[in-house]
Parts: structure tokens; sequence; C-alpha cells
């Protein structure tokens, strides 16, 4: 990741085609290790492409990516099937009651001192 920083440090500095040489002194110059291997394998890689092009290619494949967290909903409706996808919506659109269980807080009186005083 240090060395893609670096690069896009030196793109945005007006460089539009860094070099090795260009890459171990941004790194050096945050007292970073520069890998000479990891620093070819990018610059064979970035090699005659437009920055631009390889950022936007970048969010096209990110936003095929799961994102996790929230999908239990789709899930259900999109498991319903055929003509039943219609009903599955109302009910899963119902937020489930959950009931609240109280948990009896410890008190810390019995130490002699608060976080606050």
């Amino acid at each position: 990741m240090k060395v893609i920083a670096a690069y896009l440090l030196a793109v945005l500095g007006g460089n539009t085609s860094p070099s090795a040489k260009d890459l171990k002194a941004i790194l050096s110059s945050v007292g970073a290790e520069a890998d000479d291997d990891r620093i070819q394998l990018l610059l064979s890689q970035v090699k005659g492409k437009d920055i631009t092009e390889l950022i936007a290619s970048g969010r096209e494949k990110l936003a095929s990516v799961p994102g996790g967290g929230g999908g239990g909903a789709v899930a259900v409706v999109a498991s319903g099937g055929g003509g039943g996808g219609a009903a599955a919506a109302p009910a899963a659109a119902e937020p489930k009651k959950e009931e609240k269980v109280e948990e009896k807080e410890e008190s810390d009186d019995d130490m002699g001192f608060s976080l606050f005083d």
C-alpha cells in the first residue's frame, strides 16, 4: 500500500510517469523502507496506463463486492420465488419485535472513586 500511495503522491505532484527512484525518494522522505520488488511490480503493472482510468476500473470492481450487513431483508425478498415474491416483501418489511432484556449495571460506589470526579 505504501508503494501505491507513493506512486499516487508522485502523480498528484505532477509527475505523470514516476520512476523507481522517485518512489524511493518519496518513501524515504517519510522514513518508510522501499521494497524494490514491489516497486518494480507496481511500475510494470501501471506502465502506459492512465491513473484515472485505473482508479475508475478499480471502483467498478469494488462496486461488485458485497458490503455485508443489512442484507438479510433483501435475501428474504429475493428468495421468494415466482409469485410469492410480492407476498414476501411486506413480511420482510415488518421489523421483528425484540424483547429488551435490561442488564443490571454494576455499581462503582464501593470503590470510593468515580471516573468523572
